[in-house]
């Protein structure tokens, strides 16, 4: 079982589903927590990762590249996705565009332990806007 989980969370597990799925671009802002996935998909000729200033604006761009025909992801962290409710909302929920994120969980551990608010925010606010998703 360990061994399981292992294979799951590694950062080849997640980059060889999102060429499964065909995804052509990865809208995010590197971070420490995501640095091993980052410096993996910028070697990978299929994958654009188009950078943001904001996680906020992540949504937004996203939009524009499924408009376009493309395929993007939202890699960002649990506070870029609340503060990207409004586009959450007005793209995915109202206008039903088709939209992806990978959040990281900031603040929560495995032992239950928050050490930033936000944690405590954040499935409530998936709740919320009724988003399906998953932990992994």
């Amino acid at each position: 079982m360990v061994q399981e989980q292992a294979a799951i969370l590694e950062p080849q597990t997640l980059l060889d589903e999102f060429k499964k799925n065909g995804v052509t671009h990865v809208v995010t802002i590197p971070d420490s927590e995501t640095n091993y996935l980052y410096e993996l998909m910028k070697m990978q000729p299929w994958l654009s990762i188009v950078p943001a200033s904001r996680e906020g604006e992540t949504f937004a761009i996203s939009l524009g590249l499924i408009v376009g025909g493309k395929v993007p992801v939202c890699l960002i962290q649990n506070p870029g996705m609340m503060e990207s409710g409004d586009s959450i909302r007005g793209m995915a929920l109202d206008a039903g565009f088709p939209l992806v994120f990978v959040i990281g969980y900031r603040g929560w551990n495995r032992r239950g332990v928050i050490t930033d608010s936000v944690a405590k925010y954040t499935e409530p606010f998936l709740h919320t806007y009724n988003i399906p998703y998953y932990l992994v």
